[in-house]
């Protein structure tokens, strides 16, 4: 509830914001212990944080409450707290603040990279999830995360899809991987095609009821026999390649996202490799850089859903980098 706004009597404050007797205003500055709101209606609000109060100030005045939530890895930023979940755990809420929403980031589990006569296409990134919870409840919130596809070598296959990760808000699609004999696995961000006029794979990753995914295919391989494309990343497609000369194909680059304070890029695709050529690189935001034939390519970096780079005849297998789920609210 809130002070009313006509009459307002000592009592009206006190059973507000709390206090002893005897009343005194000013033991209700605003950014005081008392939790008064800055929002304060006009025209007799604000409530000041020093000097001269009336009792008028205070109609429809109301007590900050802030979020408590426990569970993952907690840091803060500013007046935000950031719950990072880099594996399967619960969001509990205790307590839902005067603003009671949260936003969020869930990304998937990248694609593995695959392997064909020593040019593997690059495994897609994790489908990659932002958005804002309006009401946040006093419950459990299970998160799943989903785990980095694994990636194949000799002999010629595909890289395996990432794991979904699962939220009661969202769903994050895993990555599709790439390509072995073929076209590219579709997923949250396709993998990559390997074979002549093998296509990449199409990206899967849709919106949530609460938020916006992002996607894209990957590249495909057009004229060649011994180039891949580049798996597919949360900001951009994978690359596709033609003829025999050059590298693999670039994975896509993901998408940067600030919620835990700084810009950071997330959801990169694998880079796709090319026989007896220059490798090619990962995306931004963790994608895996293919191989060079012979040789092993990298996997995707955990927590990014990165996808594999592309495999050349070597062991062990890139695959693709594990999920995450980054929850922001503000707590103080």
């Amino acid at each position: 509830m809130t002070v009313p706004s006509t009459n307002v009597g000592m009592s009206n404050i006190q059973t507000e914001f709390g206090g002893t007797n005897p009343i005194s205003l000013s033991e209700y500055y605003l950014g005081g212990p008392a939790g008064v709101s800055p929002a304060t209606p006009a025209p007799n609000g604000p409530i000041p944080s020093s000097g001269q109060i009336s009792i008028g100030q205070f109609r429809g005045a109301e007590k900050v409450v802030f979020t408590v939530a426990t569970g993952g890895s907690i840091t803060t930023d500013g007046d935000y707290k950031i719950h990072t979940f880099n594996s399967g755990g619960t969001f509990s809420v205790s307590t839902v603040g005067t603003d009671p929403s949260a936003t969020y980031l869930l990304i998937a589990g990248g694609g593995g990279g695959g392997d064909r006569n020593g040019h593997g296409a690059g495994g897609g990134a994790g489908g990659y999830v932002e958005g804002t919870i309006p009401t946040l409840s006093v419950t459990s919130y299970p998160i799943t995360i989903g785990t980095g596809g694994g990636g194949r070598g000799n002999p010629d296959g595909y890289g395996s899809d990432g794991g979904n990760s699962n939220t009661p808000f969202a769903t994050a699609n895993g990555g599709g991987g790439g390509a072995g004999p073929a076209g590219g696995r579709s997923g949250g961000s396709g993998g990559g095609g390997s074979a002549n006029a093998a296509p990449g794979g199409s990206a899967t990753q849709g919106n949530p009821p609460t938020g916006t995914g992002y996607g894209n295919p990957g590249g495909g391989a057009n004229g060649t026999n011994e180039r891949s494309g580049g798996g597919g990343g949360a900001g951009q497609a994978g690359t596709t390649v033609s003829g025999n000369t050059g590298p693999g194909g670039p994975g896509g680059n993901g998408r940067q996202s600030s919620i835990t304070g700084s810009a950071t890029y997330r959801a990169g695709g694998g880079g796709g490799a090319a026989f007896a050529r220059p490798a090619g690189t990962g995306g931004l935001g963790g994608g895996g850089n293919s191989a060079t034939f012979p040789g092993t390519g990298q996997a995707g970096t955990a927590n990014t859903g990165g996808g594999g780079g592309g495999q050349a005849d070597g062991s062990p297998n890139p695959g693709g980098g594990s999920g995450v789920c980054i929850i922001r609210y503000k707590f103080q």
